[in-house]
């Protein structure tokens, strides 16, 4: 089955997190996306650990399926070249501060005279515009601007950030949905457009929840553990040999028969605890008599229990414990790739099902300026004597790449 993305082929430039987790997503759909780096050492990310056999496990998971140039942008033979290959791409991405592209001579006014279709998509801290737009961000500085870690952690401890870069992931996803969006709509106009994503504003619309809150309540969110701000219990809690994880949401039915299972049938017409507005307004009181009652089984016990009784309820998963679960595992989530460098390695693939299209890892992530010669023979015509000549004028490079043992000894 061919893949759904399979005619759109997308010039990456961005580097790190936010825009090459959003050219994986494409990729993963069957996007033919190049990355651009810049010689010698390539994207930072191949710097960064862990490692293994010299290569950036963090580099290699977000960059599978790639293909990779390496053009110095600030030589005019190489913004020659990529002014060239932009009229030769459905979609160019940046993640540069605001203006960088601009000062290269390769911002989305040059590259729209020479292709009018093309999409270019813009992903930086805070946007194109605003009193911000010149200021520096990477993850924790949107994830602290953007409110979330202030109602991530215990009740009354220190602010927490989330386990997950939230700030570049959620970016990286917006930028996907916008390329989509503004492919689609080319598909009626025949025209490109420049998108304009800014990791503050995604974390601003996934708070939409606690926004709410505080403009129905007056009050500002403050971090309440694992539990739900309107729904009780609906939290993690602690078994006879680890956590579980319960969630009655907004069914009260549901909370006579888990009284019953736990073996607190006392609570069930407790006036404190016999609606669900009721208990999360009395949580305090009610969370120590259930976290006894579940300290008294096992966890196997309540999930058996639970699941019998259709109670939504699971563990409470470590890293290893995700990846080797017979659920994940028969949705083939964890997909082993293979370098011939840094040997193969399993990473989390797509969860896009399509029921008549393939999707799913194009294969490994690509050593530094590996396609050079392939690609610009390809879209240029450029014969393997040409691009010599380039590489000798050190306008691009065919390998290159950080040392990690200098790094690490």
């Amino acid at each position: 089955m061919a893949k759904p993305l399979d005619d759109i082929r997308i010039l990456d430039l961005t580097w790190v997190l936010s825009g090459p987790y959003a050219a994986m997503v494409l990729s993963d759909l069957g996007a033919d996306v190049i990355k651009v780096e810049r010689p010698p050492w390539g994207d930072v990310a191949r710097t960064s650990g862990p490692y293994q056999n010299g290569w950036s496990g963090y580099f290699f998971s977000i960059n599978r399926g790639k293909r990779s140039i390496a053009i110095d942008l600030t030589r005019d033979e190489g913004r020659n070249l990529l002014l060239d290959l932009a009229e030769k791409v459905d979609v160019v991405m940046e993640n540069f501060t605001p203006g960088t592209m601009d000062r290269l001579g390769i911002g989305y006014d040059t590259l729209r005279e020479r292709n009018p279709g093309l999409i270019f998509a813009s992903t930086s801290g805070f946007g194109q515009t605003g009193p911000y737009r010149d200021h520096p961000a990477v993850d924790i500085i949107v994830q602290g601007m953007g409110g979330v870690m202030s109602i991530t952690g215990e009740p009354d401890g220190d602010p927490a950030r989330p386990g997950g870069s939230y700030g570049d992931i959620v970016g990286g996803r917006y930028t996907a949905i916008g390329i989509l969006t503004a492919l689609h709509e080319r598909g009626k106009s025949g025209e490109g457009q420049a998108i304009d994503i800014s990791m503050l504003d995604a974390q601003v619309s996934v708070l939409e929840n606690a926004i709410m809150r505080y403009f129905v309540t007056g009050e500002a969110p403050k971090p309440l553990g694992t539990r739900h701000p309107s729904a009780t219990p609906f939290q993690a809690f602690p078994t006879a040999d680890g956590w579980i994880v319960v969630a009655l949401a907004f069914r009260d039915e549901q909370w006579p028969i888990l009284c019953a299972l736990l073996g607190v049938t006392d609570l069930i017409d407790d006036p404190r605890f016999d609606t669900g507005p009721k208990r999360t307004a009395n949580h305090a009181a009610l969370e120590p008599l259930l976290f006894e009652a579940f300290q008294k089984q096992p966890r196997e016990h309540w999930l058996k229990e639970f699941l019998a009784a259709d109670i939504p309820s699971g563990p409470l998963n470590t890293i290893a414990d995700v990846v080797n679960d017979p659920q994940v595992r028969h949705r083939e989530m964890i997909q082993e790739v293979t370098h011939p460098v840094a040997g193969t390695l399993p990473v989390a693939s797509t969860p896009v099902r399509l029921s008549r299209s393939e999707s799913g890892i194009a294969g490994p992530p690509p050593s530094m300026g590996e396609h050079t010669v392939e690609v610009l023979g390809e879209l240029l015509g450029m014969g393997p004597e040409e691009v010599e000549a380039l590489r000798e004028a050190g306008v691009v490079a065919t390998e290159g790449g950080p040392d990690i043992s200098e790094l690490t000894r």
